[in-house]
């Protein structure tokens, strides 16, 4: 299955940050008659933003509705950028990501914490993210190492079972090497996963950036935690856990009175790929 699409976590992100009202300039007061005076009247109310406009502009004086537009147009773009980064470290993670010693015995396969090892994305995200001014590269490396933390939490606490229905009576002294049923990756919890849900990961991103005060950084991390969890929850649904190689010993097996047996102490590994 493909990893997170973008596309969706952009749109995701954008309804999120849109539904918090953010209003430029931020705490404007109304204004007194010689507010009016100080623009020409074609300046002084002027076509409000299209509705899916970020920020909405504290009147329609066209140097609100323009600098609404403008900031918008700004964190956009960003929103854009970073998504694309994040969605596509987690494309390079899935095609590296193995599974190792699931412990086997007739058809069930357990696969406890740790099978599964990955790559660190957050160099990943790192070197697509945006990083065209300073404020930028520090969103971005806030947002990277958060996300960081948290997958590779998740991803080494996975845990849960793969079924070998082949290996509940093998006809053989060694069972040869079979793959699992395909299974859900929702169907393997993590306690990691708590580090990923969108107020902690916002939390995480706002103490990695360092800068409470920060304007409109507690609203972009919101956005992009809510964005990105959104899709991670379709990615749990929609990814398998699959071609993991199983294999084992038949002890009991010993024709012509015992022509089949079960695997007792059987391995299962899956190369690259095994998440997909």
């Amino acid at each position: 299955m493909p990893a997170p699409q973008s596309s969706m976590m952009k749109n995701m992100c954008k309804l999120n940050f849109i539904g918090k009202n953010t209003v430029l300039p931020q705490d404007f007061e109304k204004p007194g008659p010689q507010f009016a005076d100080a623009f020409a009247p074609q300046d002084r109310s002027v076509p409000p933003n299209p509705p899916l406009t970020l920020f909405r502009s504290a009147t329609l004086n066209k140097l609100h509705v323009t600098t609404a537009k403008e900031k918008s147009d700004e964190i956009t773009k960003y929103i854009d950028g970073i998504s694309d980064a994040i969605c596509s470290a987690v494309d390079m993670w899935m095609k590296q990501a193995t599974v190792s010693g699931v412990i086997i015995n007739g058809p069930v396969g357990i696969m406890p914490p740790a099978s599964v090892k990955g790559p660190v994305i957050t160099s990943m995200i790192q070197s697509k993210a945006p990083q065209g001014t300073p404020v930028e590269s520090k969103y971005s490396k806030a947002i990277a190492n958060a996300i960081g933390q948290g997958w590779q939490q998740w991803s080494m606490g996975m845990a849960g079972t793969l079924t070998y229905p082949m290996f509940a009576a093998v006809p053989a002294p060694v069972a040869p090497p079979a793959p699992n049923i395909p299974m859900p990756l929702m169907l393997f919890p993590s306690p990691g996963e708590a580090l990923l849900v969108p107020p902690v990961l916002a939390k995480s991103m706002m103490q990695q950036f360092g800068d409470r005060d920060a304007a409109h950084a507690k609203i972009l991390f919101d956005a992009v935690s809510f964005g990105f969890y959104t899709v991670f929850t379709l990615f749990k649904l929609s990814t398998l856990v699959q071609n993991v190689m199983g294999t084992g010993p038949v002890p009991i097996f010993a024709p012509p009175f015992v022509p089949v047996g079960p695997v007792i102490g059987g391995m299962g590994n899956g190369a690259p790929g095994s998440i997909a």
